[in-house]
């Protein structure tokens, strides 16, 4: 209680760049971030006149001490095949321990980074123009994702080779390691014609070579989600309808599409509820009277894969209508999930359709489910953050649910501006802690 009431800081690591992401492996924190060279600032210099420090990448760590530092050019290191006018930075260090940060800094940067226990890989997605005196036709270049490996040990990613594949990787959960091999799904186009898209999946050995492939999945349309489990990938694609397929990844050198299952609207995230179901969090569509598909509303759905070859879609629960939108369809850590709980929620804004082209917010907050394998979905409740009345006046950014946790069984809904405690069995309210921020203090008040 002592330290949690005193809380002391103890270090600080810092380098320059916009934050990519990070990884935690028992006590060693890894985290990477794209540094932009600001060439202009070249323009009309002479050499003798560019100040060098400028151009260097900066760090500080407080366990050697509190000044800032750079990398030296000697020390920075750079990807043949990358033309980025960025450094990219990969940080490892012991939360244990006041040992000097292991910082690495690469001419290059990273768009998407998967990890396992042993190895980091980074990737950059690259277009590259077959003729170069041709910018801008179609057919005209080649979409090819680079995947850098590191290996991770002792708070040090030390780089081990390259690889690359067709096509362009989504997200992280479009990535994964097992056994020694690194399994990639792309989407592959050779011009801004979406009709031209292709989907694959590869594998690749651990000097990062493709020995296994599956290409040429559901032409004209685009990965929308992925998840590995296992010996089994699970992807969904969209353009019209949602195909979901499962393929088989027990032998590397010869994945197969055991079987497909396609049903309107797409999943965005797939989460796992156990081996033999997957939970899909999307949005419904609908043909409009120009032939077109649009959004309506959201859409979660639970898979049965238990038989690979006939996926089923067992149950599914449909959230609002058109406008309706959660930042769990771009960021699977707005999601709260926990089995043993009967969990099942995230923050949510439900719209409805006014008219034709109109909609109007009816509801900010979170929205809380739960799941039996017998009955489906069961919607527990809400919890409302603001009153909204008068649609989108209403609304009020600092106050909209961004995360929800639960200690015991209290379900903790944050925001910017108010914290609420909702009792998870009941779904009643237990307490609310505004926060009132100026430009110098934060101001708790407690209701």
């Amino acid at each position: 209680m002592e330290e949690k009431a005193n809380p002391k800081l103890e270090r600080e690591v810092e380098v320059e760049g916009n934050y990519l992401s990070s990884r935690m492996i028992e006590d060693e924190l890894y985290f990477i971030s794209n540094k932009y060279i600001y060439s202009y600032l070249l323009r009309n210099k002479e050499l003798d006149e560019i100040d060098e420090e400028e151009f260097k990448p900066k760090y500080r760590d407080t366990a050697i001490a509190n000044t800032e530092k750079s990398i030296a050019y000697q020390d920075i290191y750079y990807f043949p095949e990358s033309e980025d006018t960025s450094y990219l930075n990969v940080v490892g260090f012991n939360v244990n321990n006041n040992q000097k940060a292991n910082i690495d800094t690469y001419l290059g940067a990273g768009s998407e980074i998967y990890s396992s226990q042993d190895n980091l890989y980074i990737t950059r997605v690259k277009r590259e123009y077959r003729d170069t005196k041709a910018y801008g036709y179609y057919n005209n270049y080649d979409v090819n994702t680079y995947i850098y490996k590191f290996k991770l040990e002792d708070s040090k990613a030390t780089y081990v080779n390259a690889g690359s594949v067709p096509g362009e990787v989504l997200n992280q959960f479009s990535m994964d390691e097992k056994d020694g091999y690194f399994r990639i799904a792309t989407t592959d186009s050779e011009s801004w014609n979406s009709e031209t898209n292709t989907n694959n999946l590869y594998v690749l050995n651990e000097n990062l070579e493709i020995i296994g492939r599956v290409e040429n999945l559901a032409k004209g349309e685009k990965i929308y989600s992925v998840r590995f489990m296992g010996n089994r990938a699970y992807m969904v694609t969209f353009v019209e309808t949602d195909p979901l397929f499962v393929i088989d990844l027990s032998e590397p050198t010869s994945p197969t599409v055991l079987g497909e299952l396609k049903i309107p609207g797409y999943s965005k995230y797939l989460h796992p509820y156990d081996d033999n179901h997957i939970i899909g969090f999307g949005e419904n569509t609908k043909t409009n009277e120009y032939g077109g598909v649009v959004t309506d509303g959201m859409k979660m759905a639970l898979f049965d894969v238990s038989n690979p070859n006939n996926p089923k879609e067992l149950y599914s629960v449909d959230i609002g209508e058109k406008g309706t939108y959660s930042e769990l369809l771009y960021n699977h850590k707005a999601l709260l999930f926990s089995k043993e709980k009967n969990i099942i929620a995230f923050p949510i804004s439900i719209s409805e359709q006014t008219g034709e082209y109109r909609t109007k917010l009816k509801f900010q907050g979170a929205i809380v489910y739960g799941l039996d394998l017998e009955k489906g979905f069961t919607l527990k409740g809400t919890i409302a953050h603001m009153q909204i009345q008068d649609g989108y006046r209403d609304y009020d950014y600092t106050k909209a649910v961004e995360r929800i946790i639960y200690i015991d069984d209290s379900l903790y809904t944050l925001s910017q501006g108010l914290i609420k405690s909702t009792n998870m069995n009941t779904m009643e309210e237990e307490s609310i802690v505004e926060i009132e921020e100026d430009e110098e203090n934060i101001y708790e008040i407690e209701q």
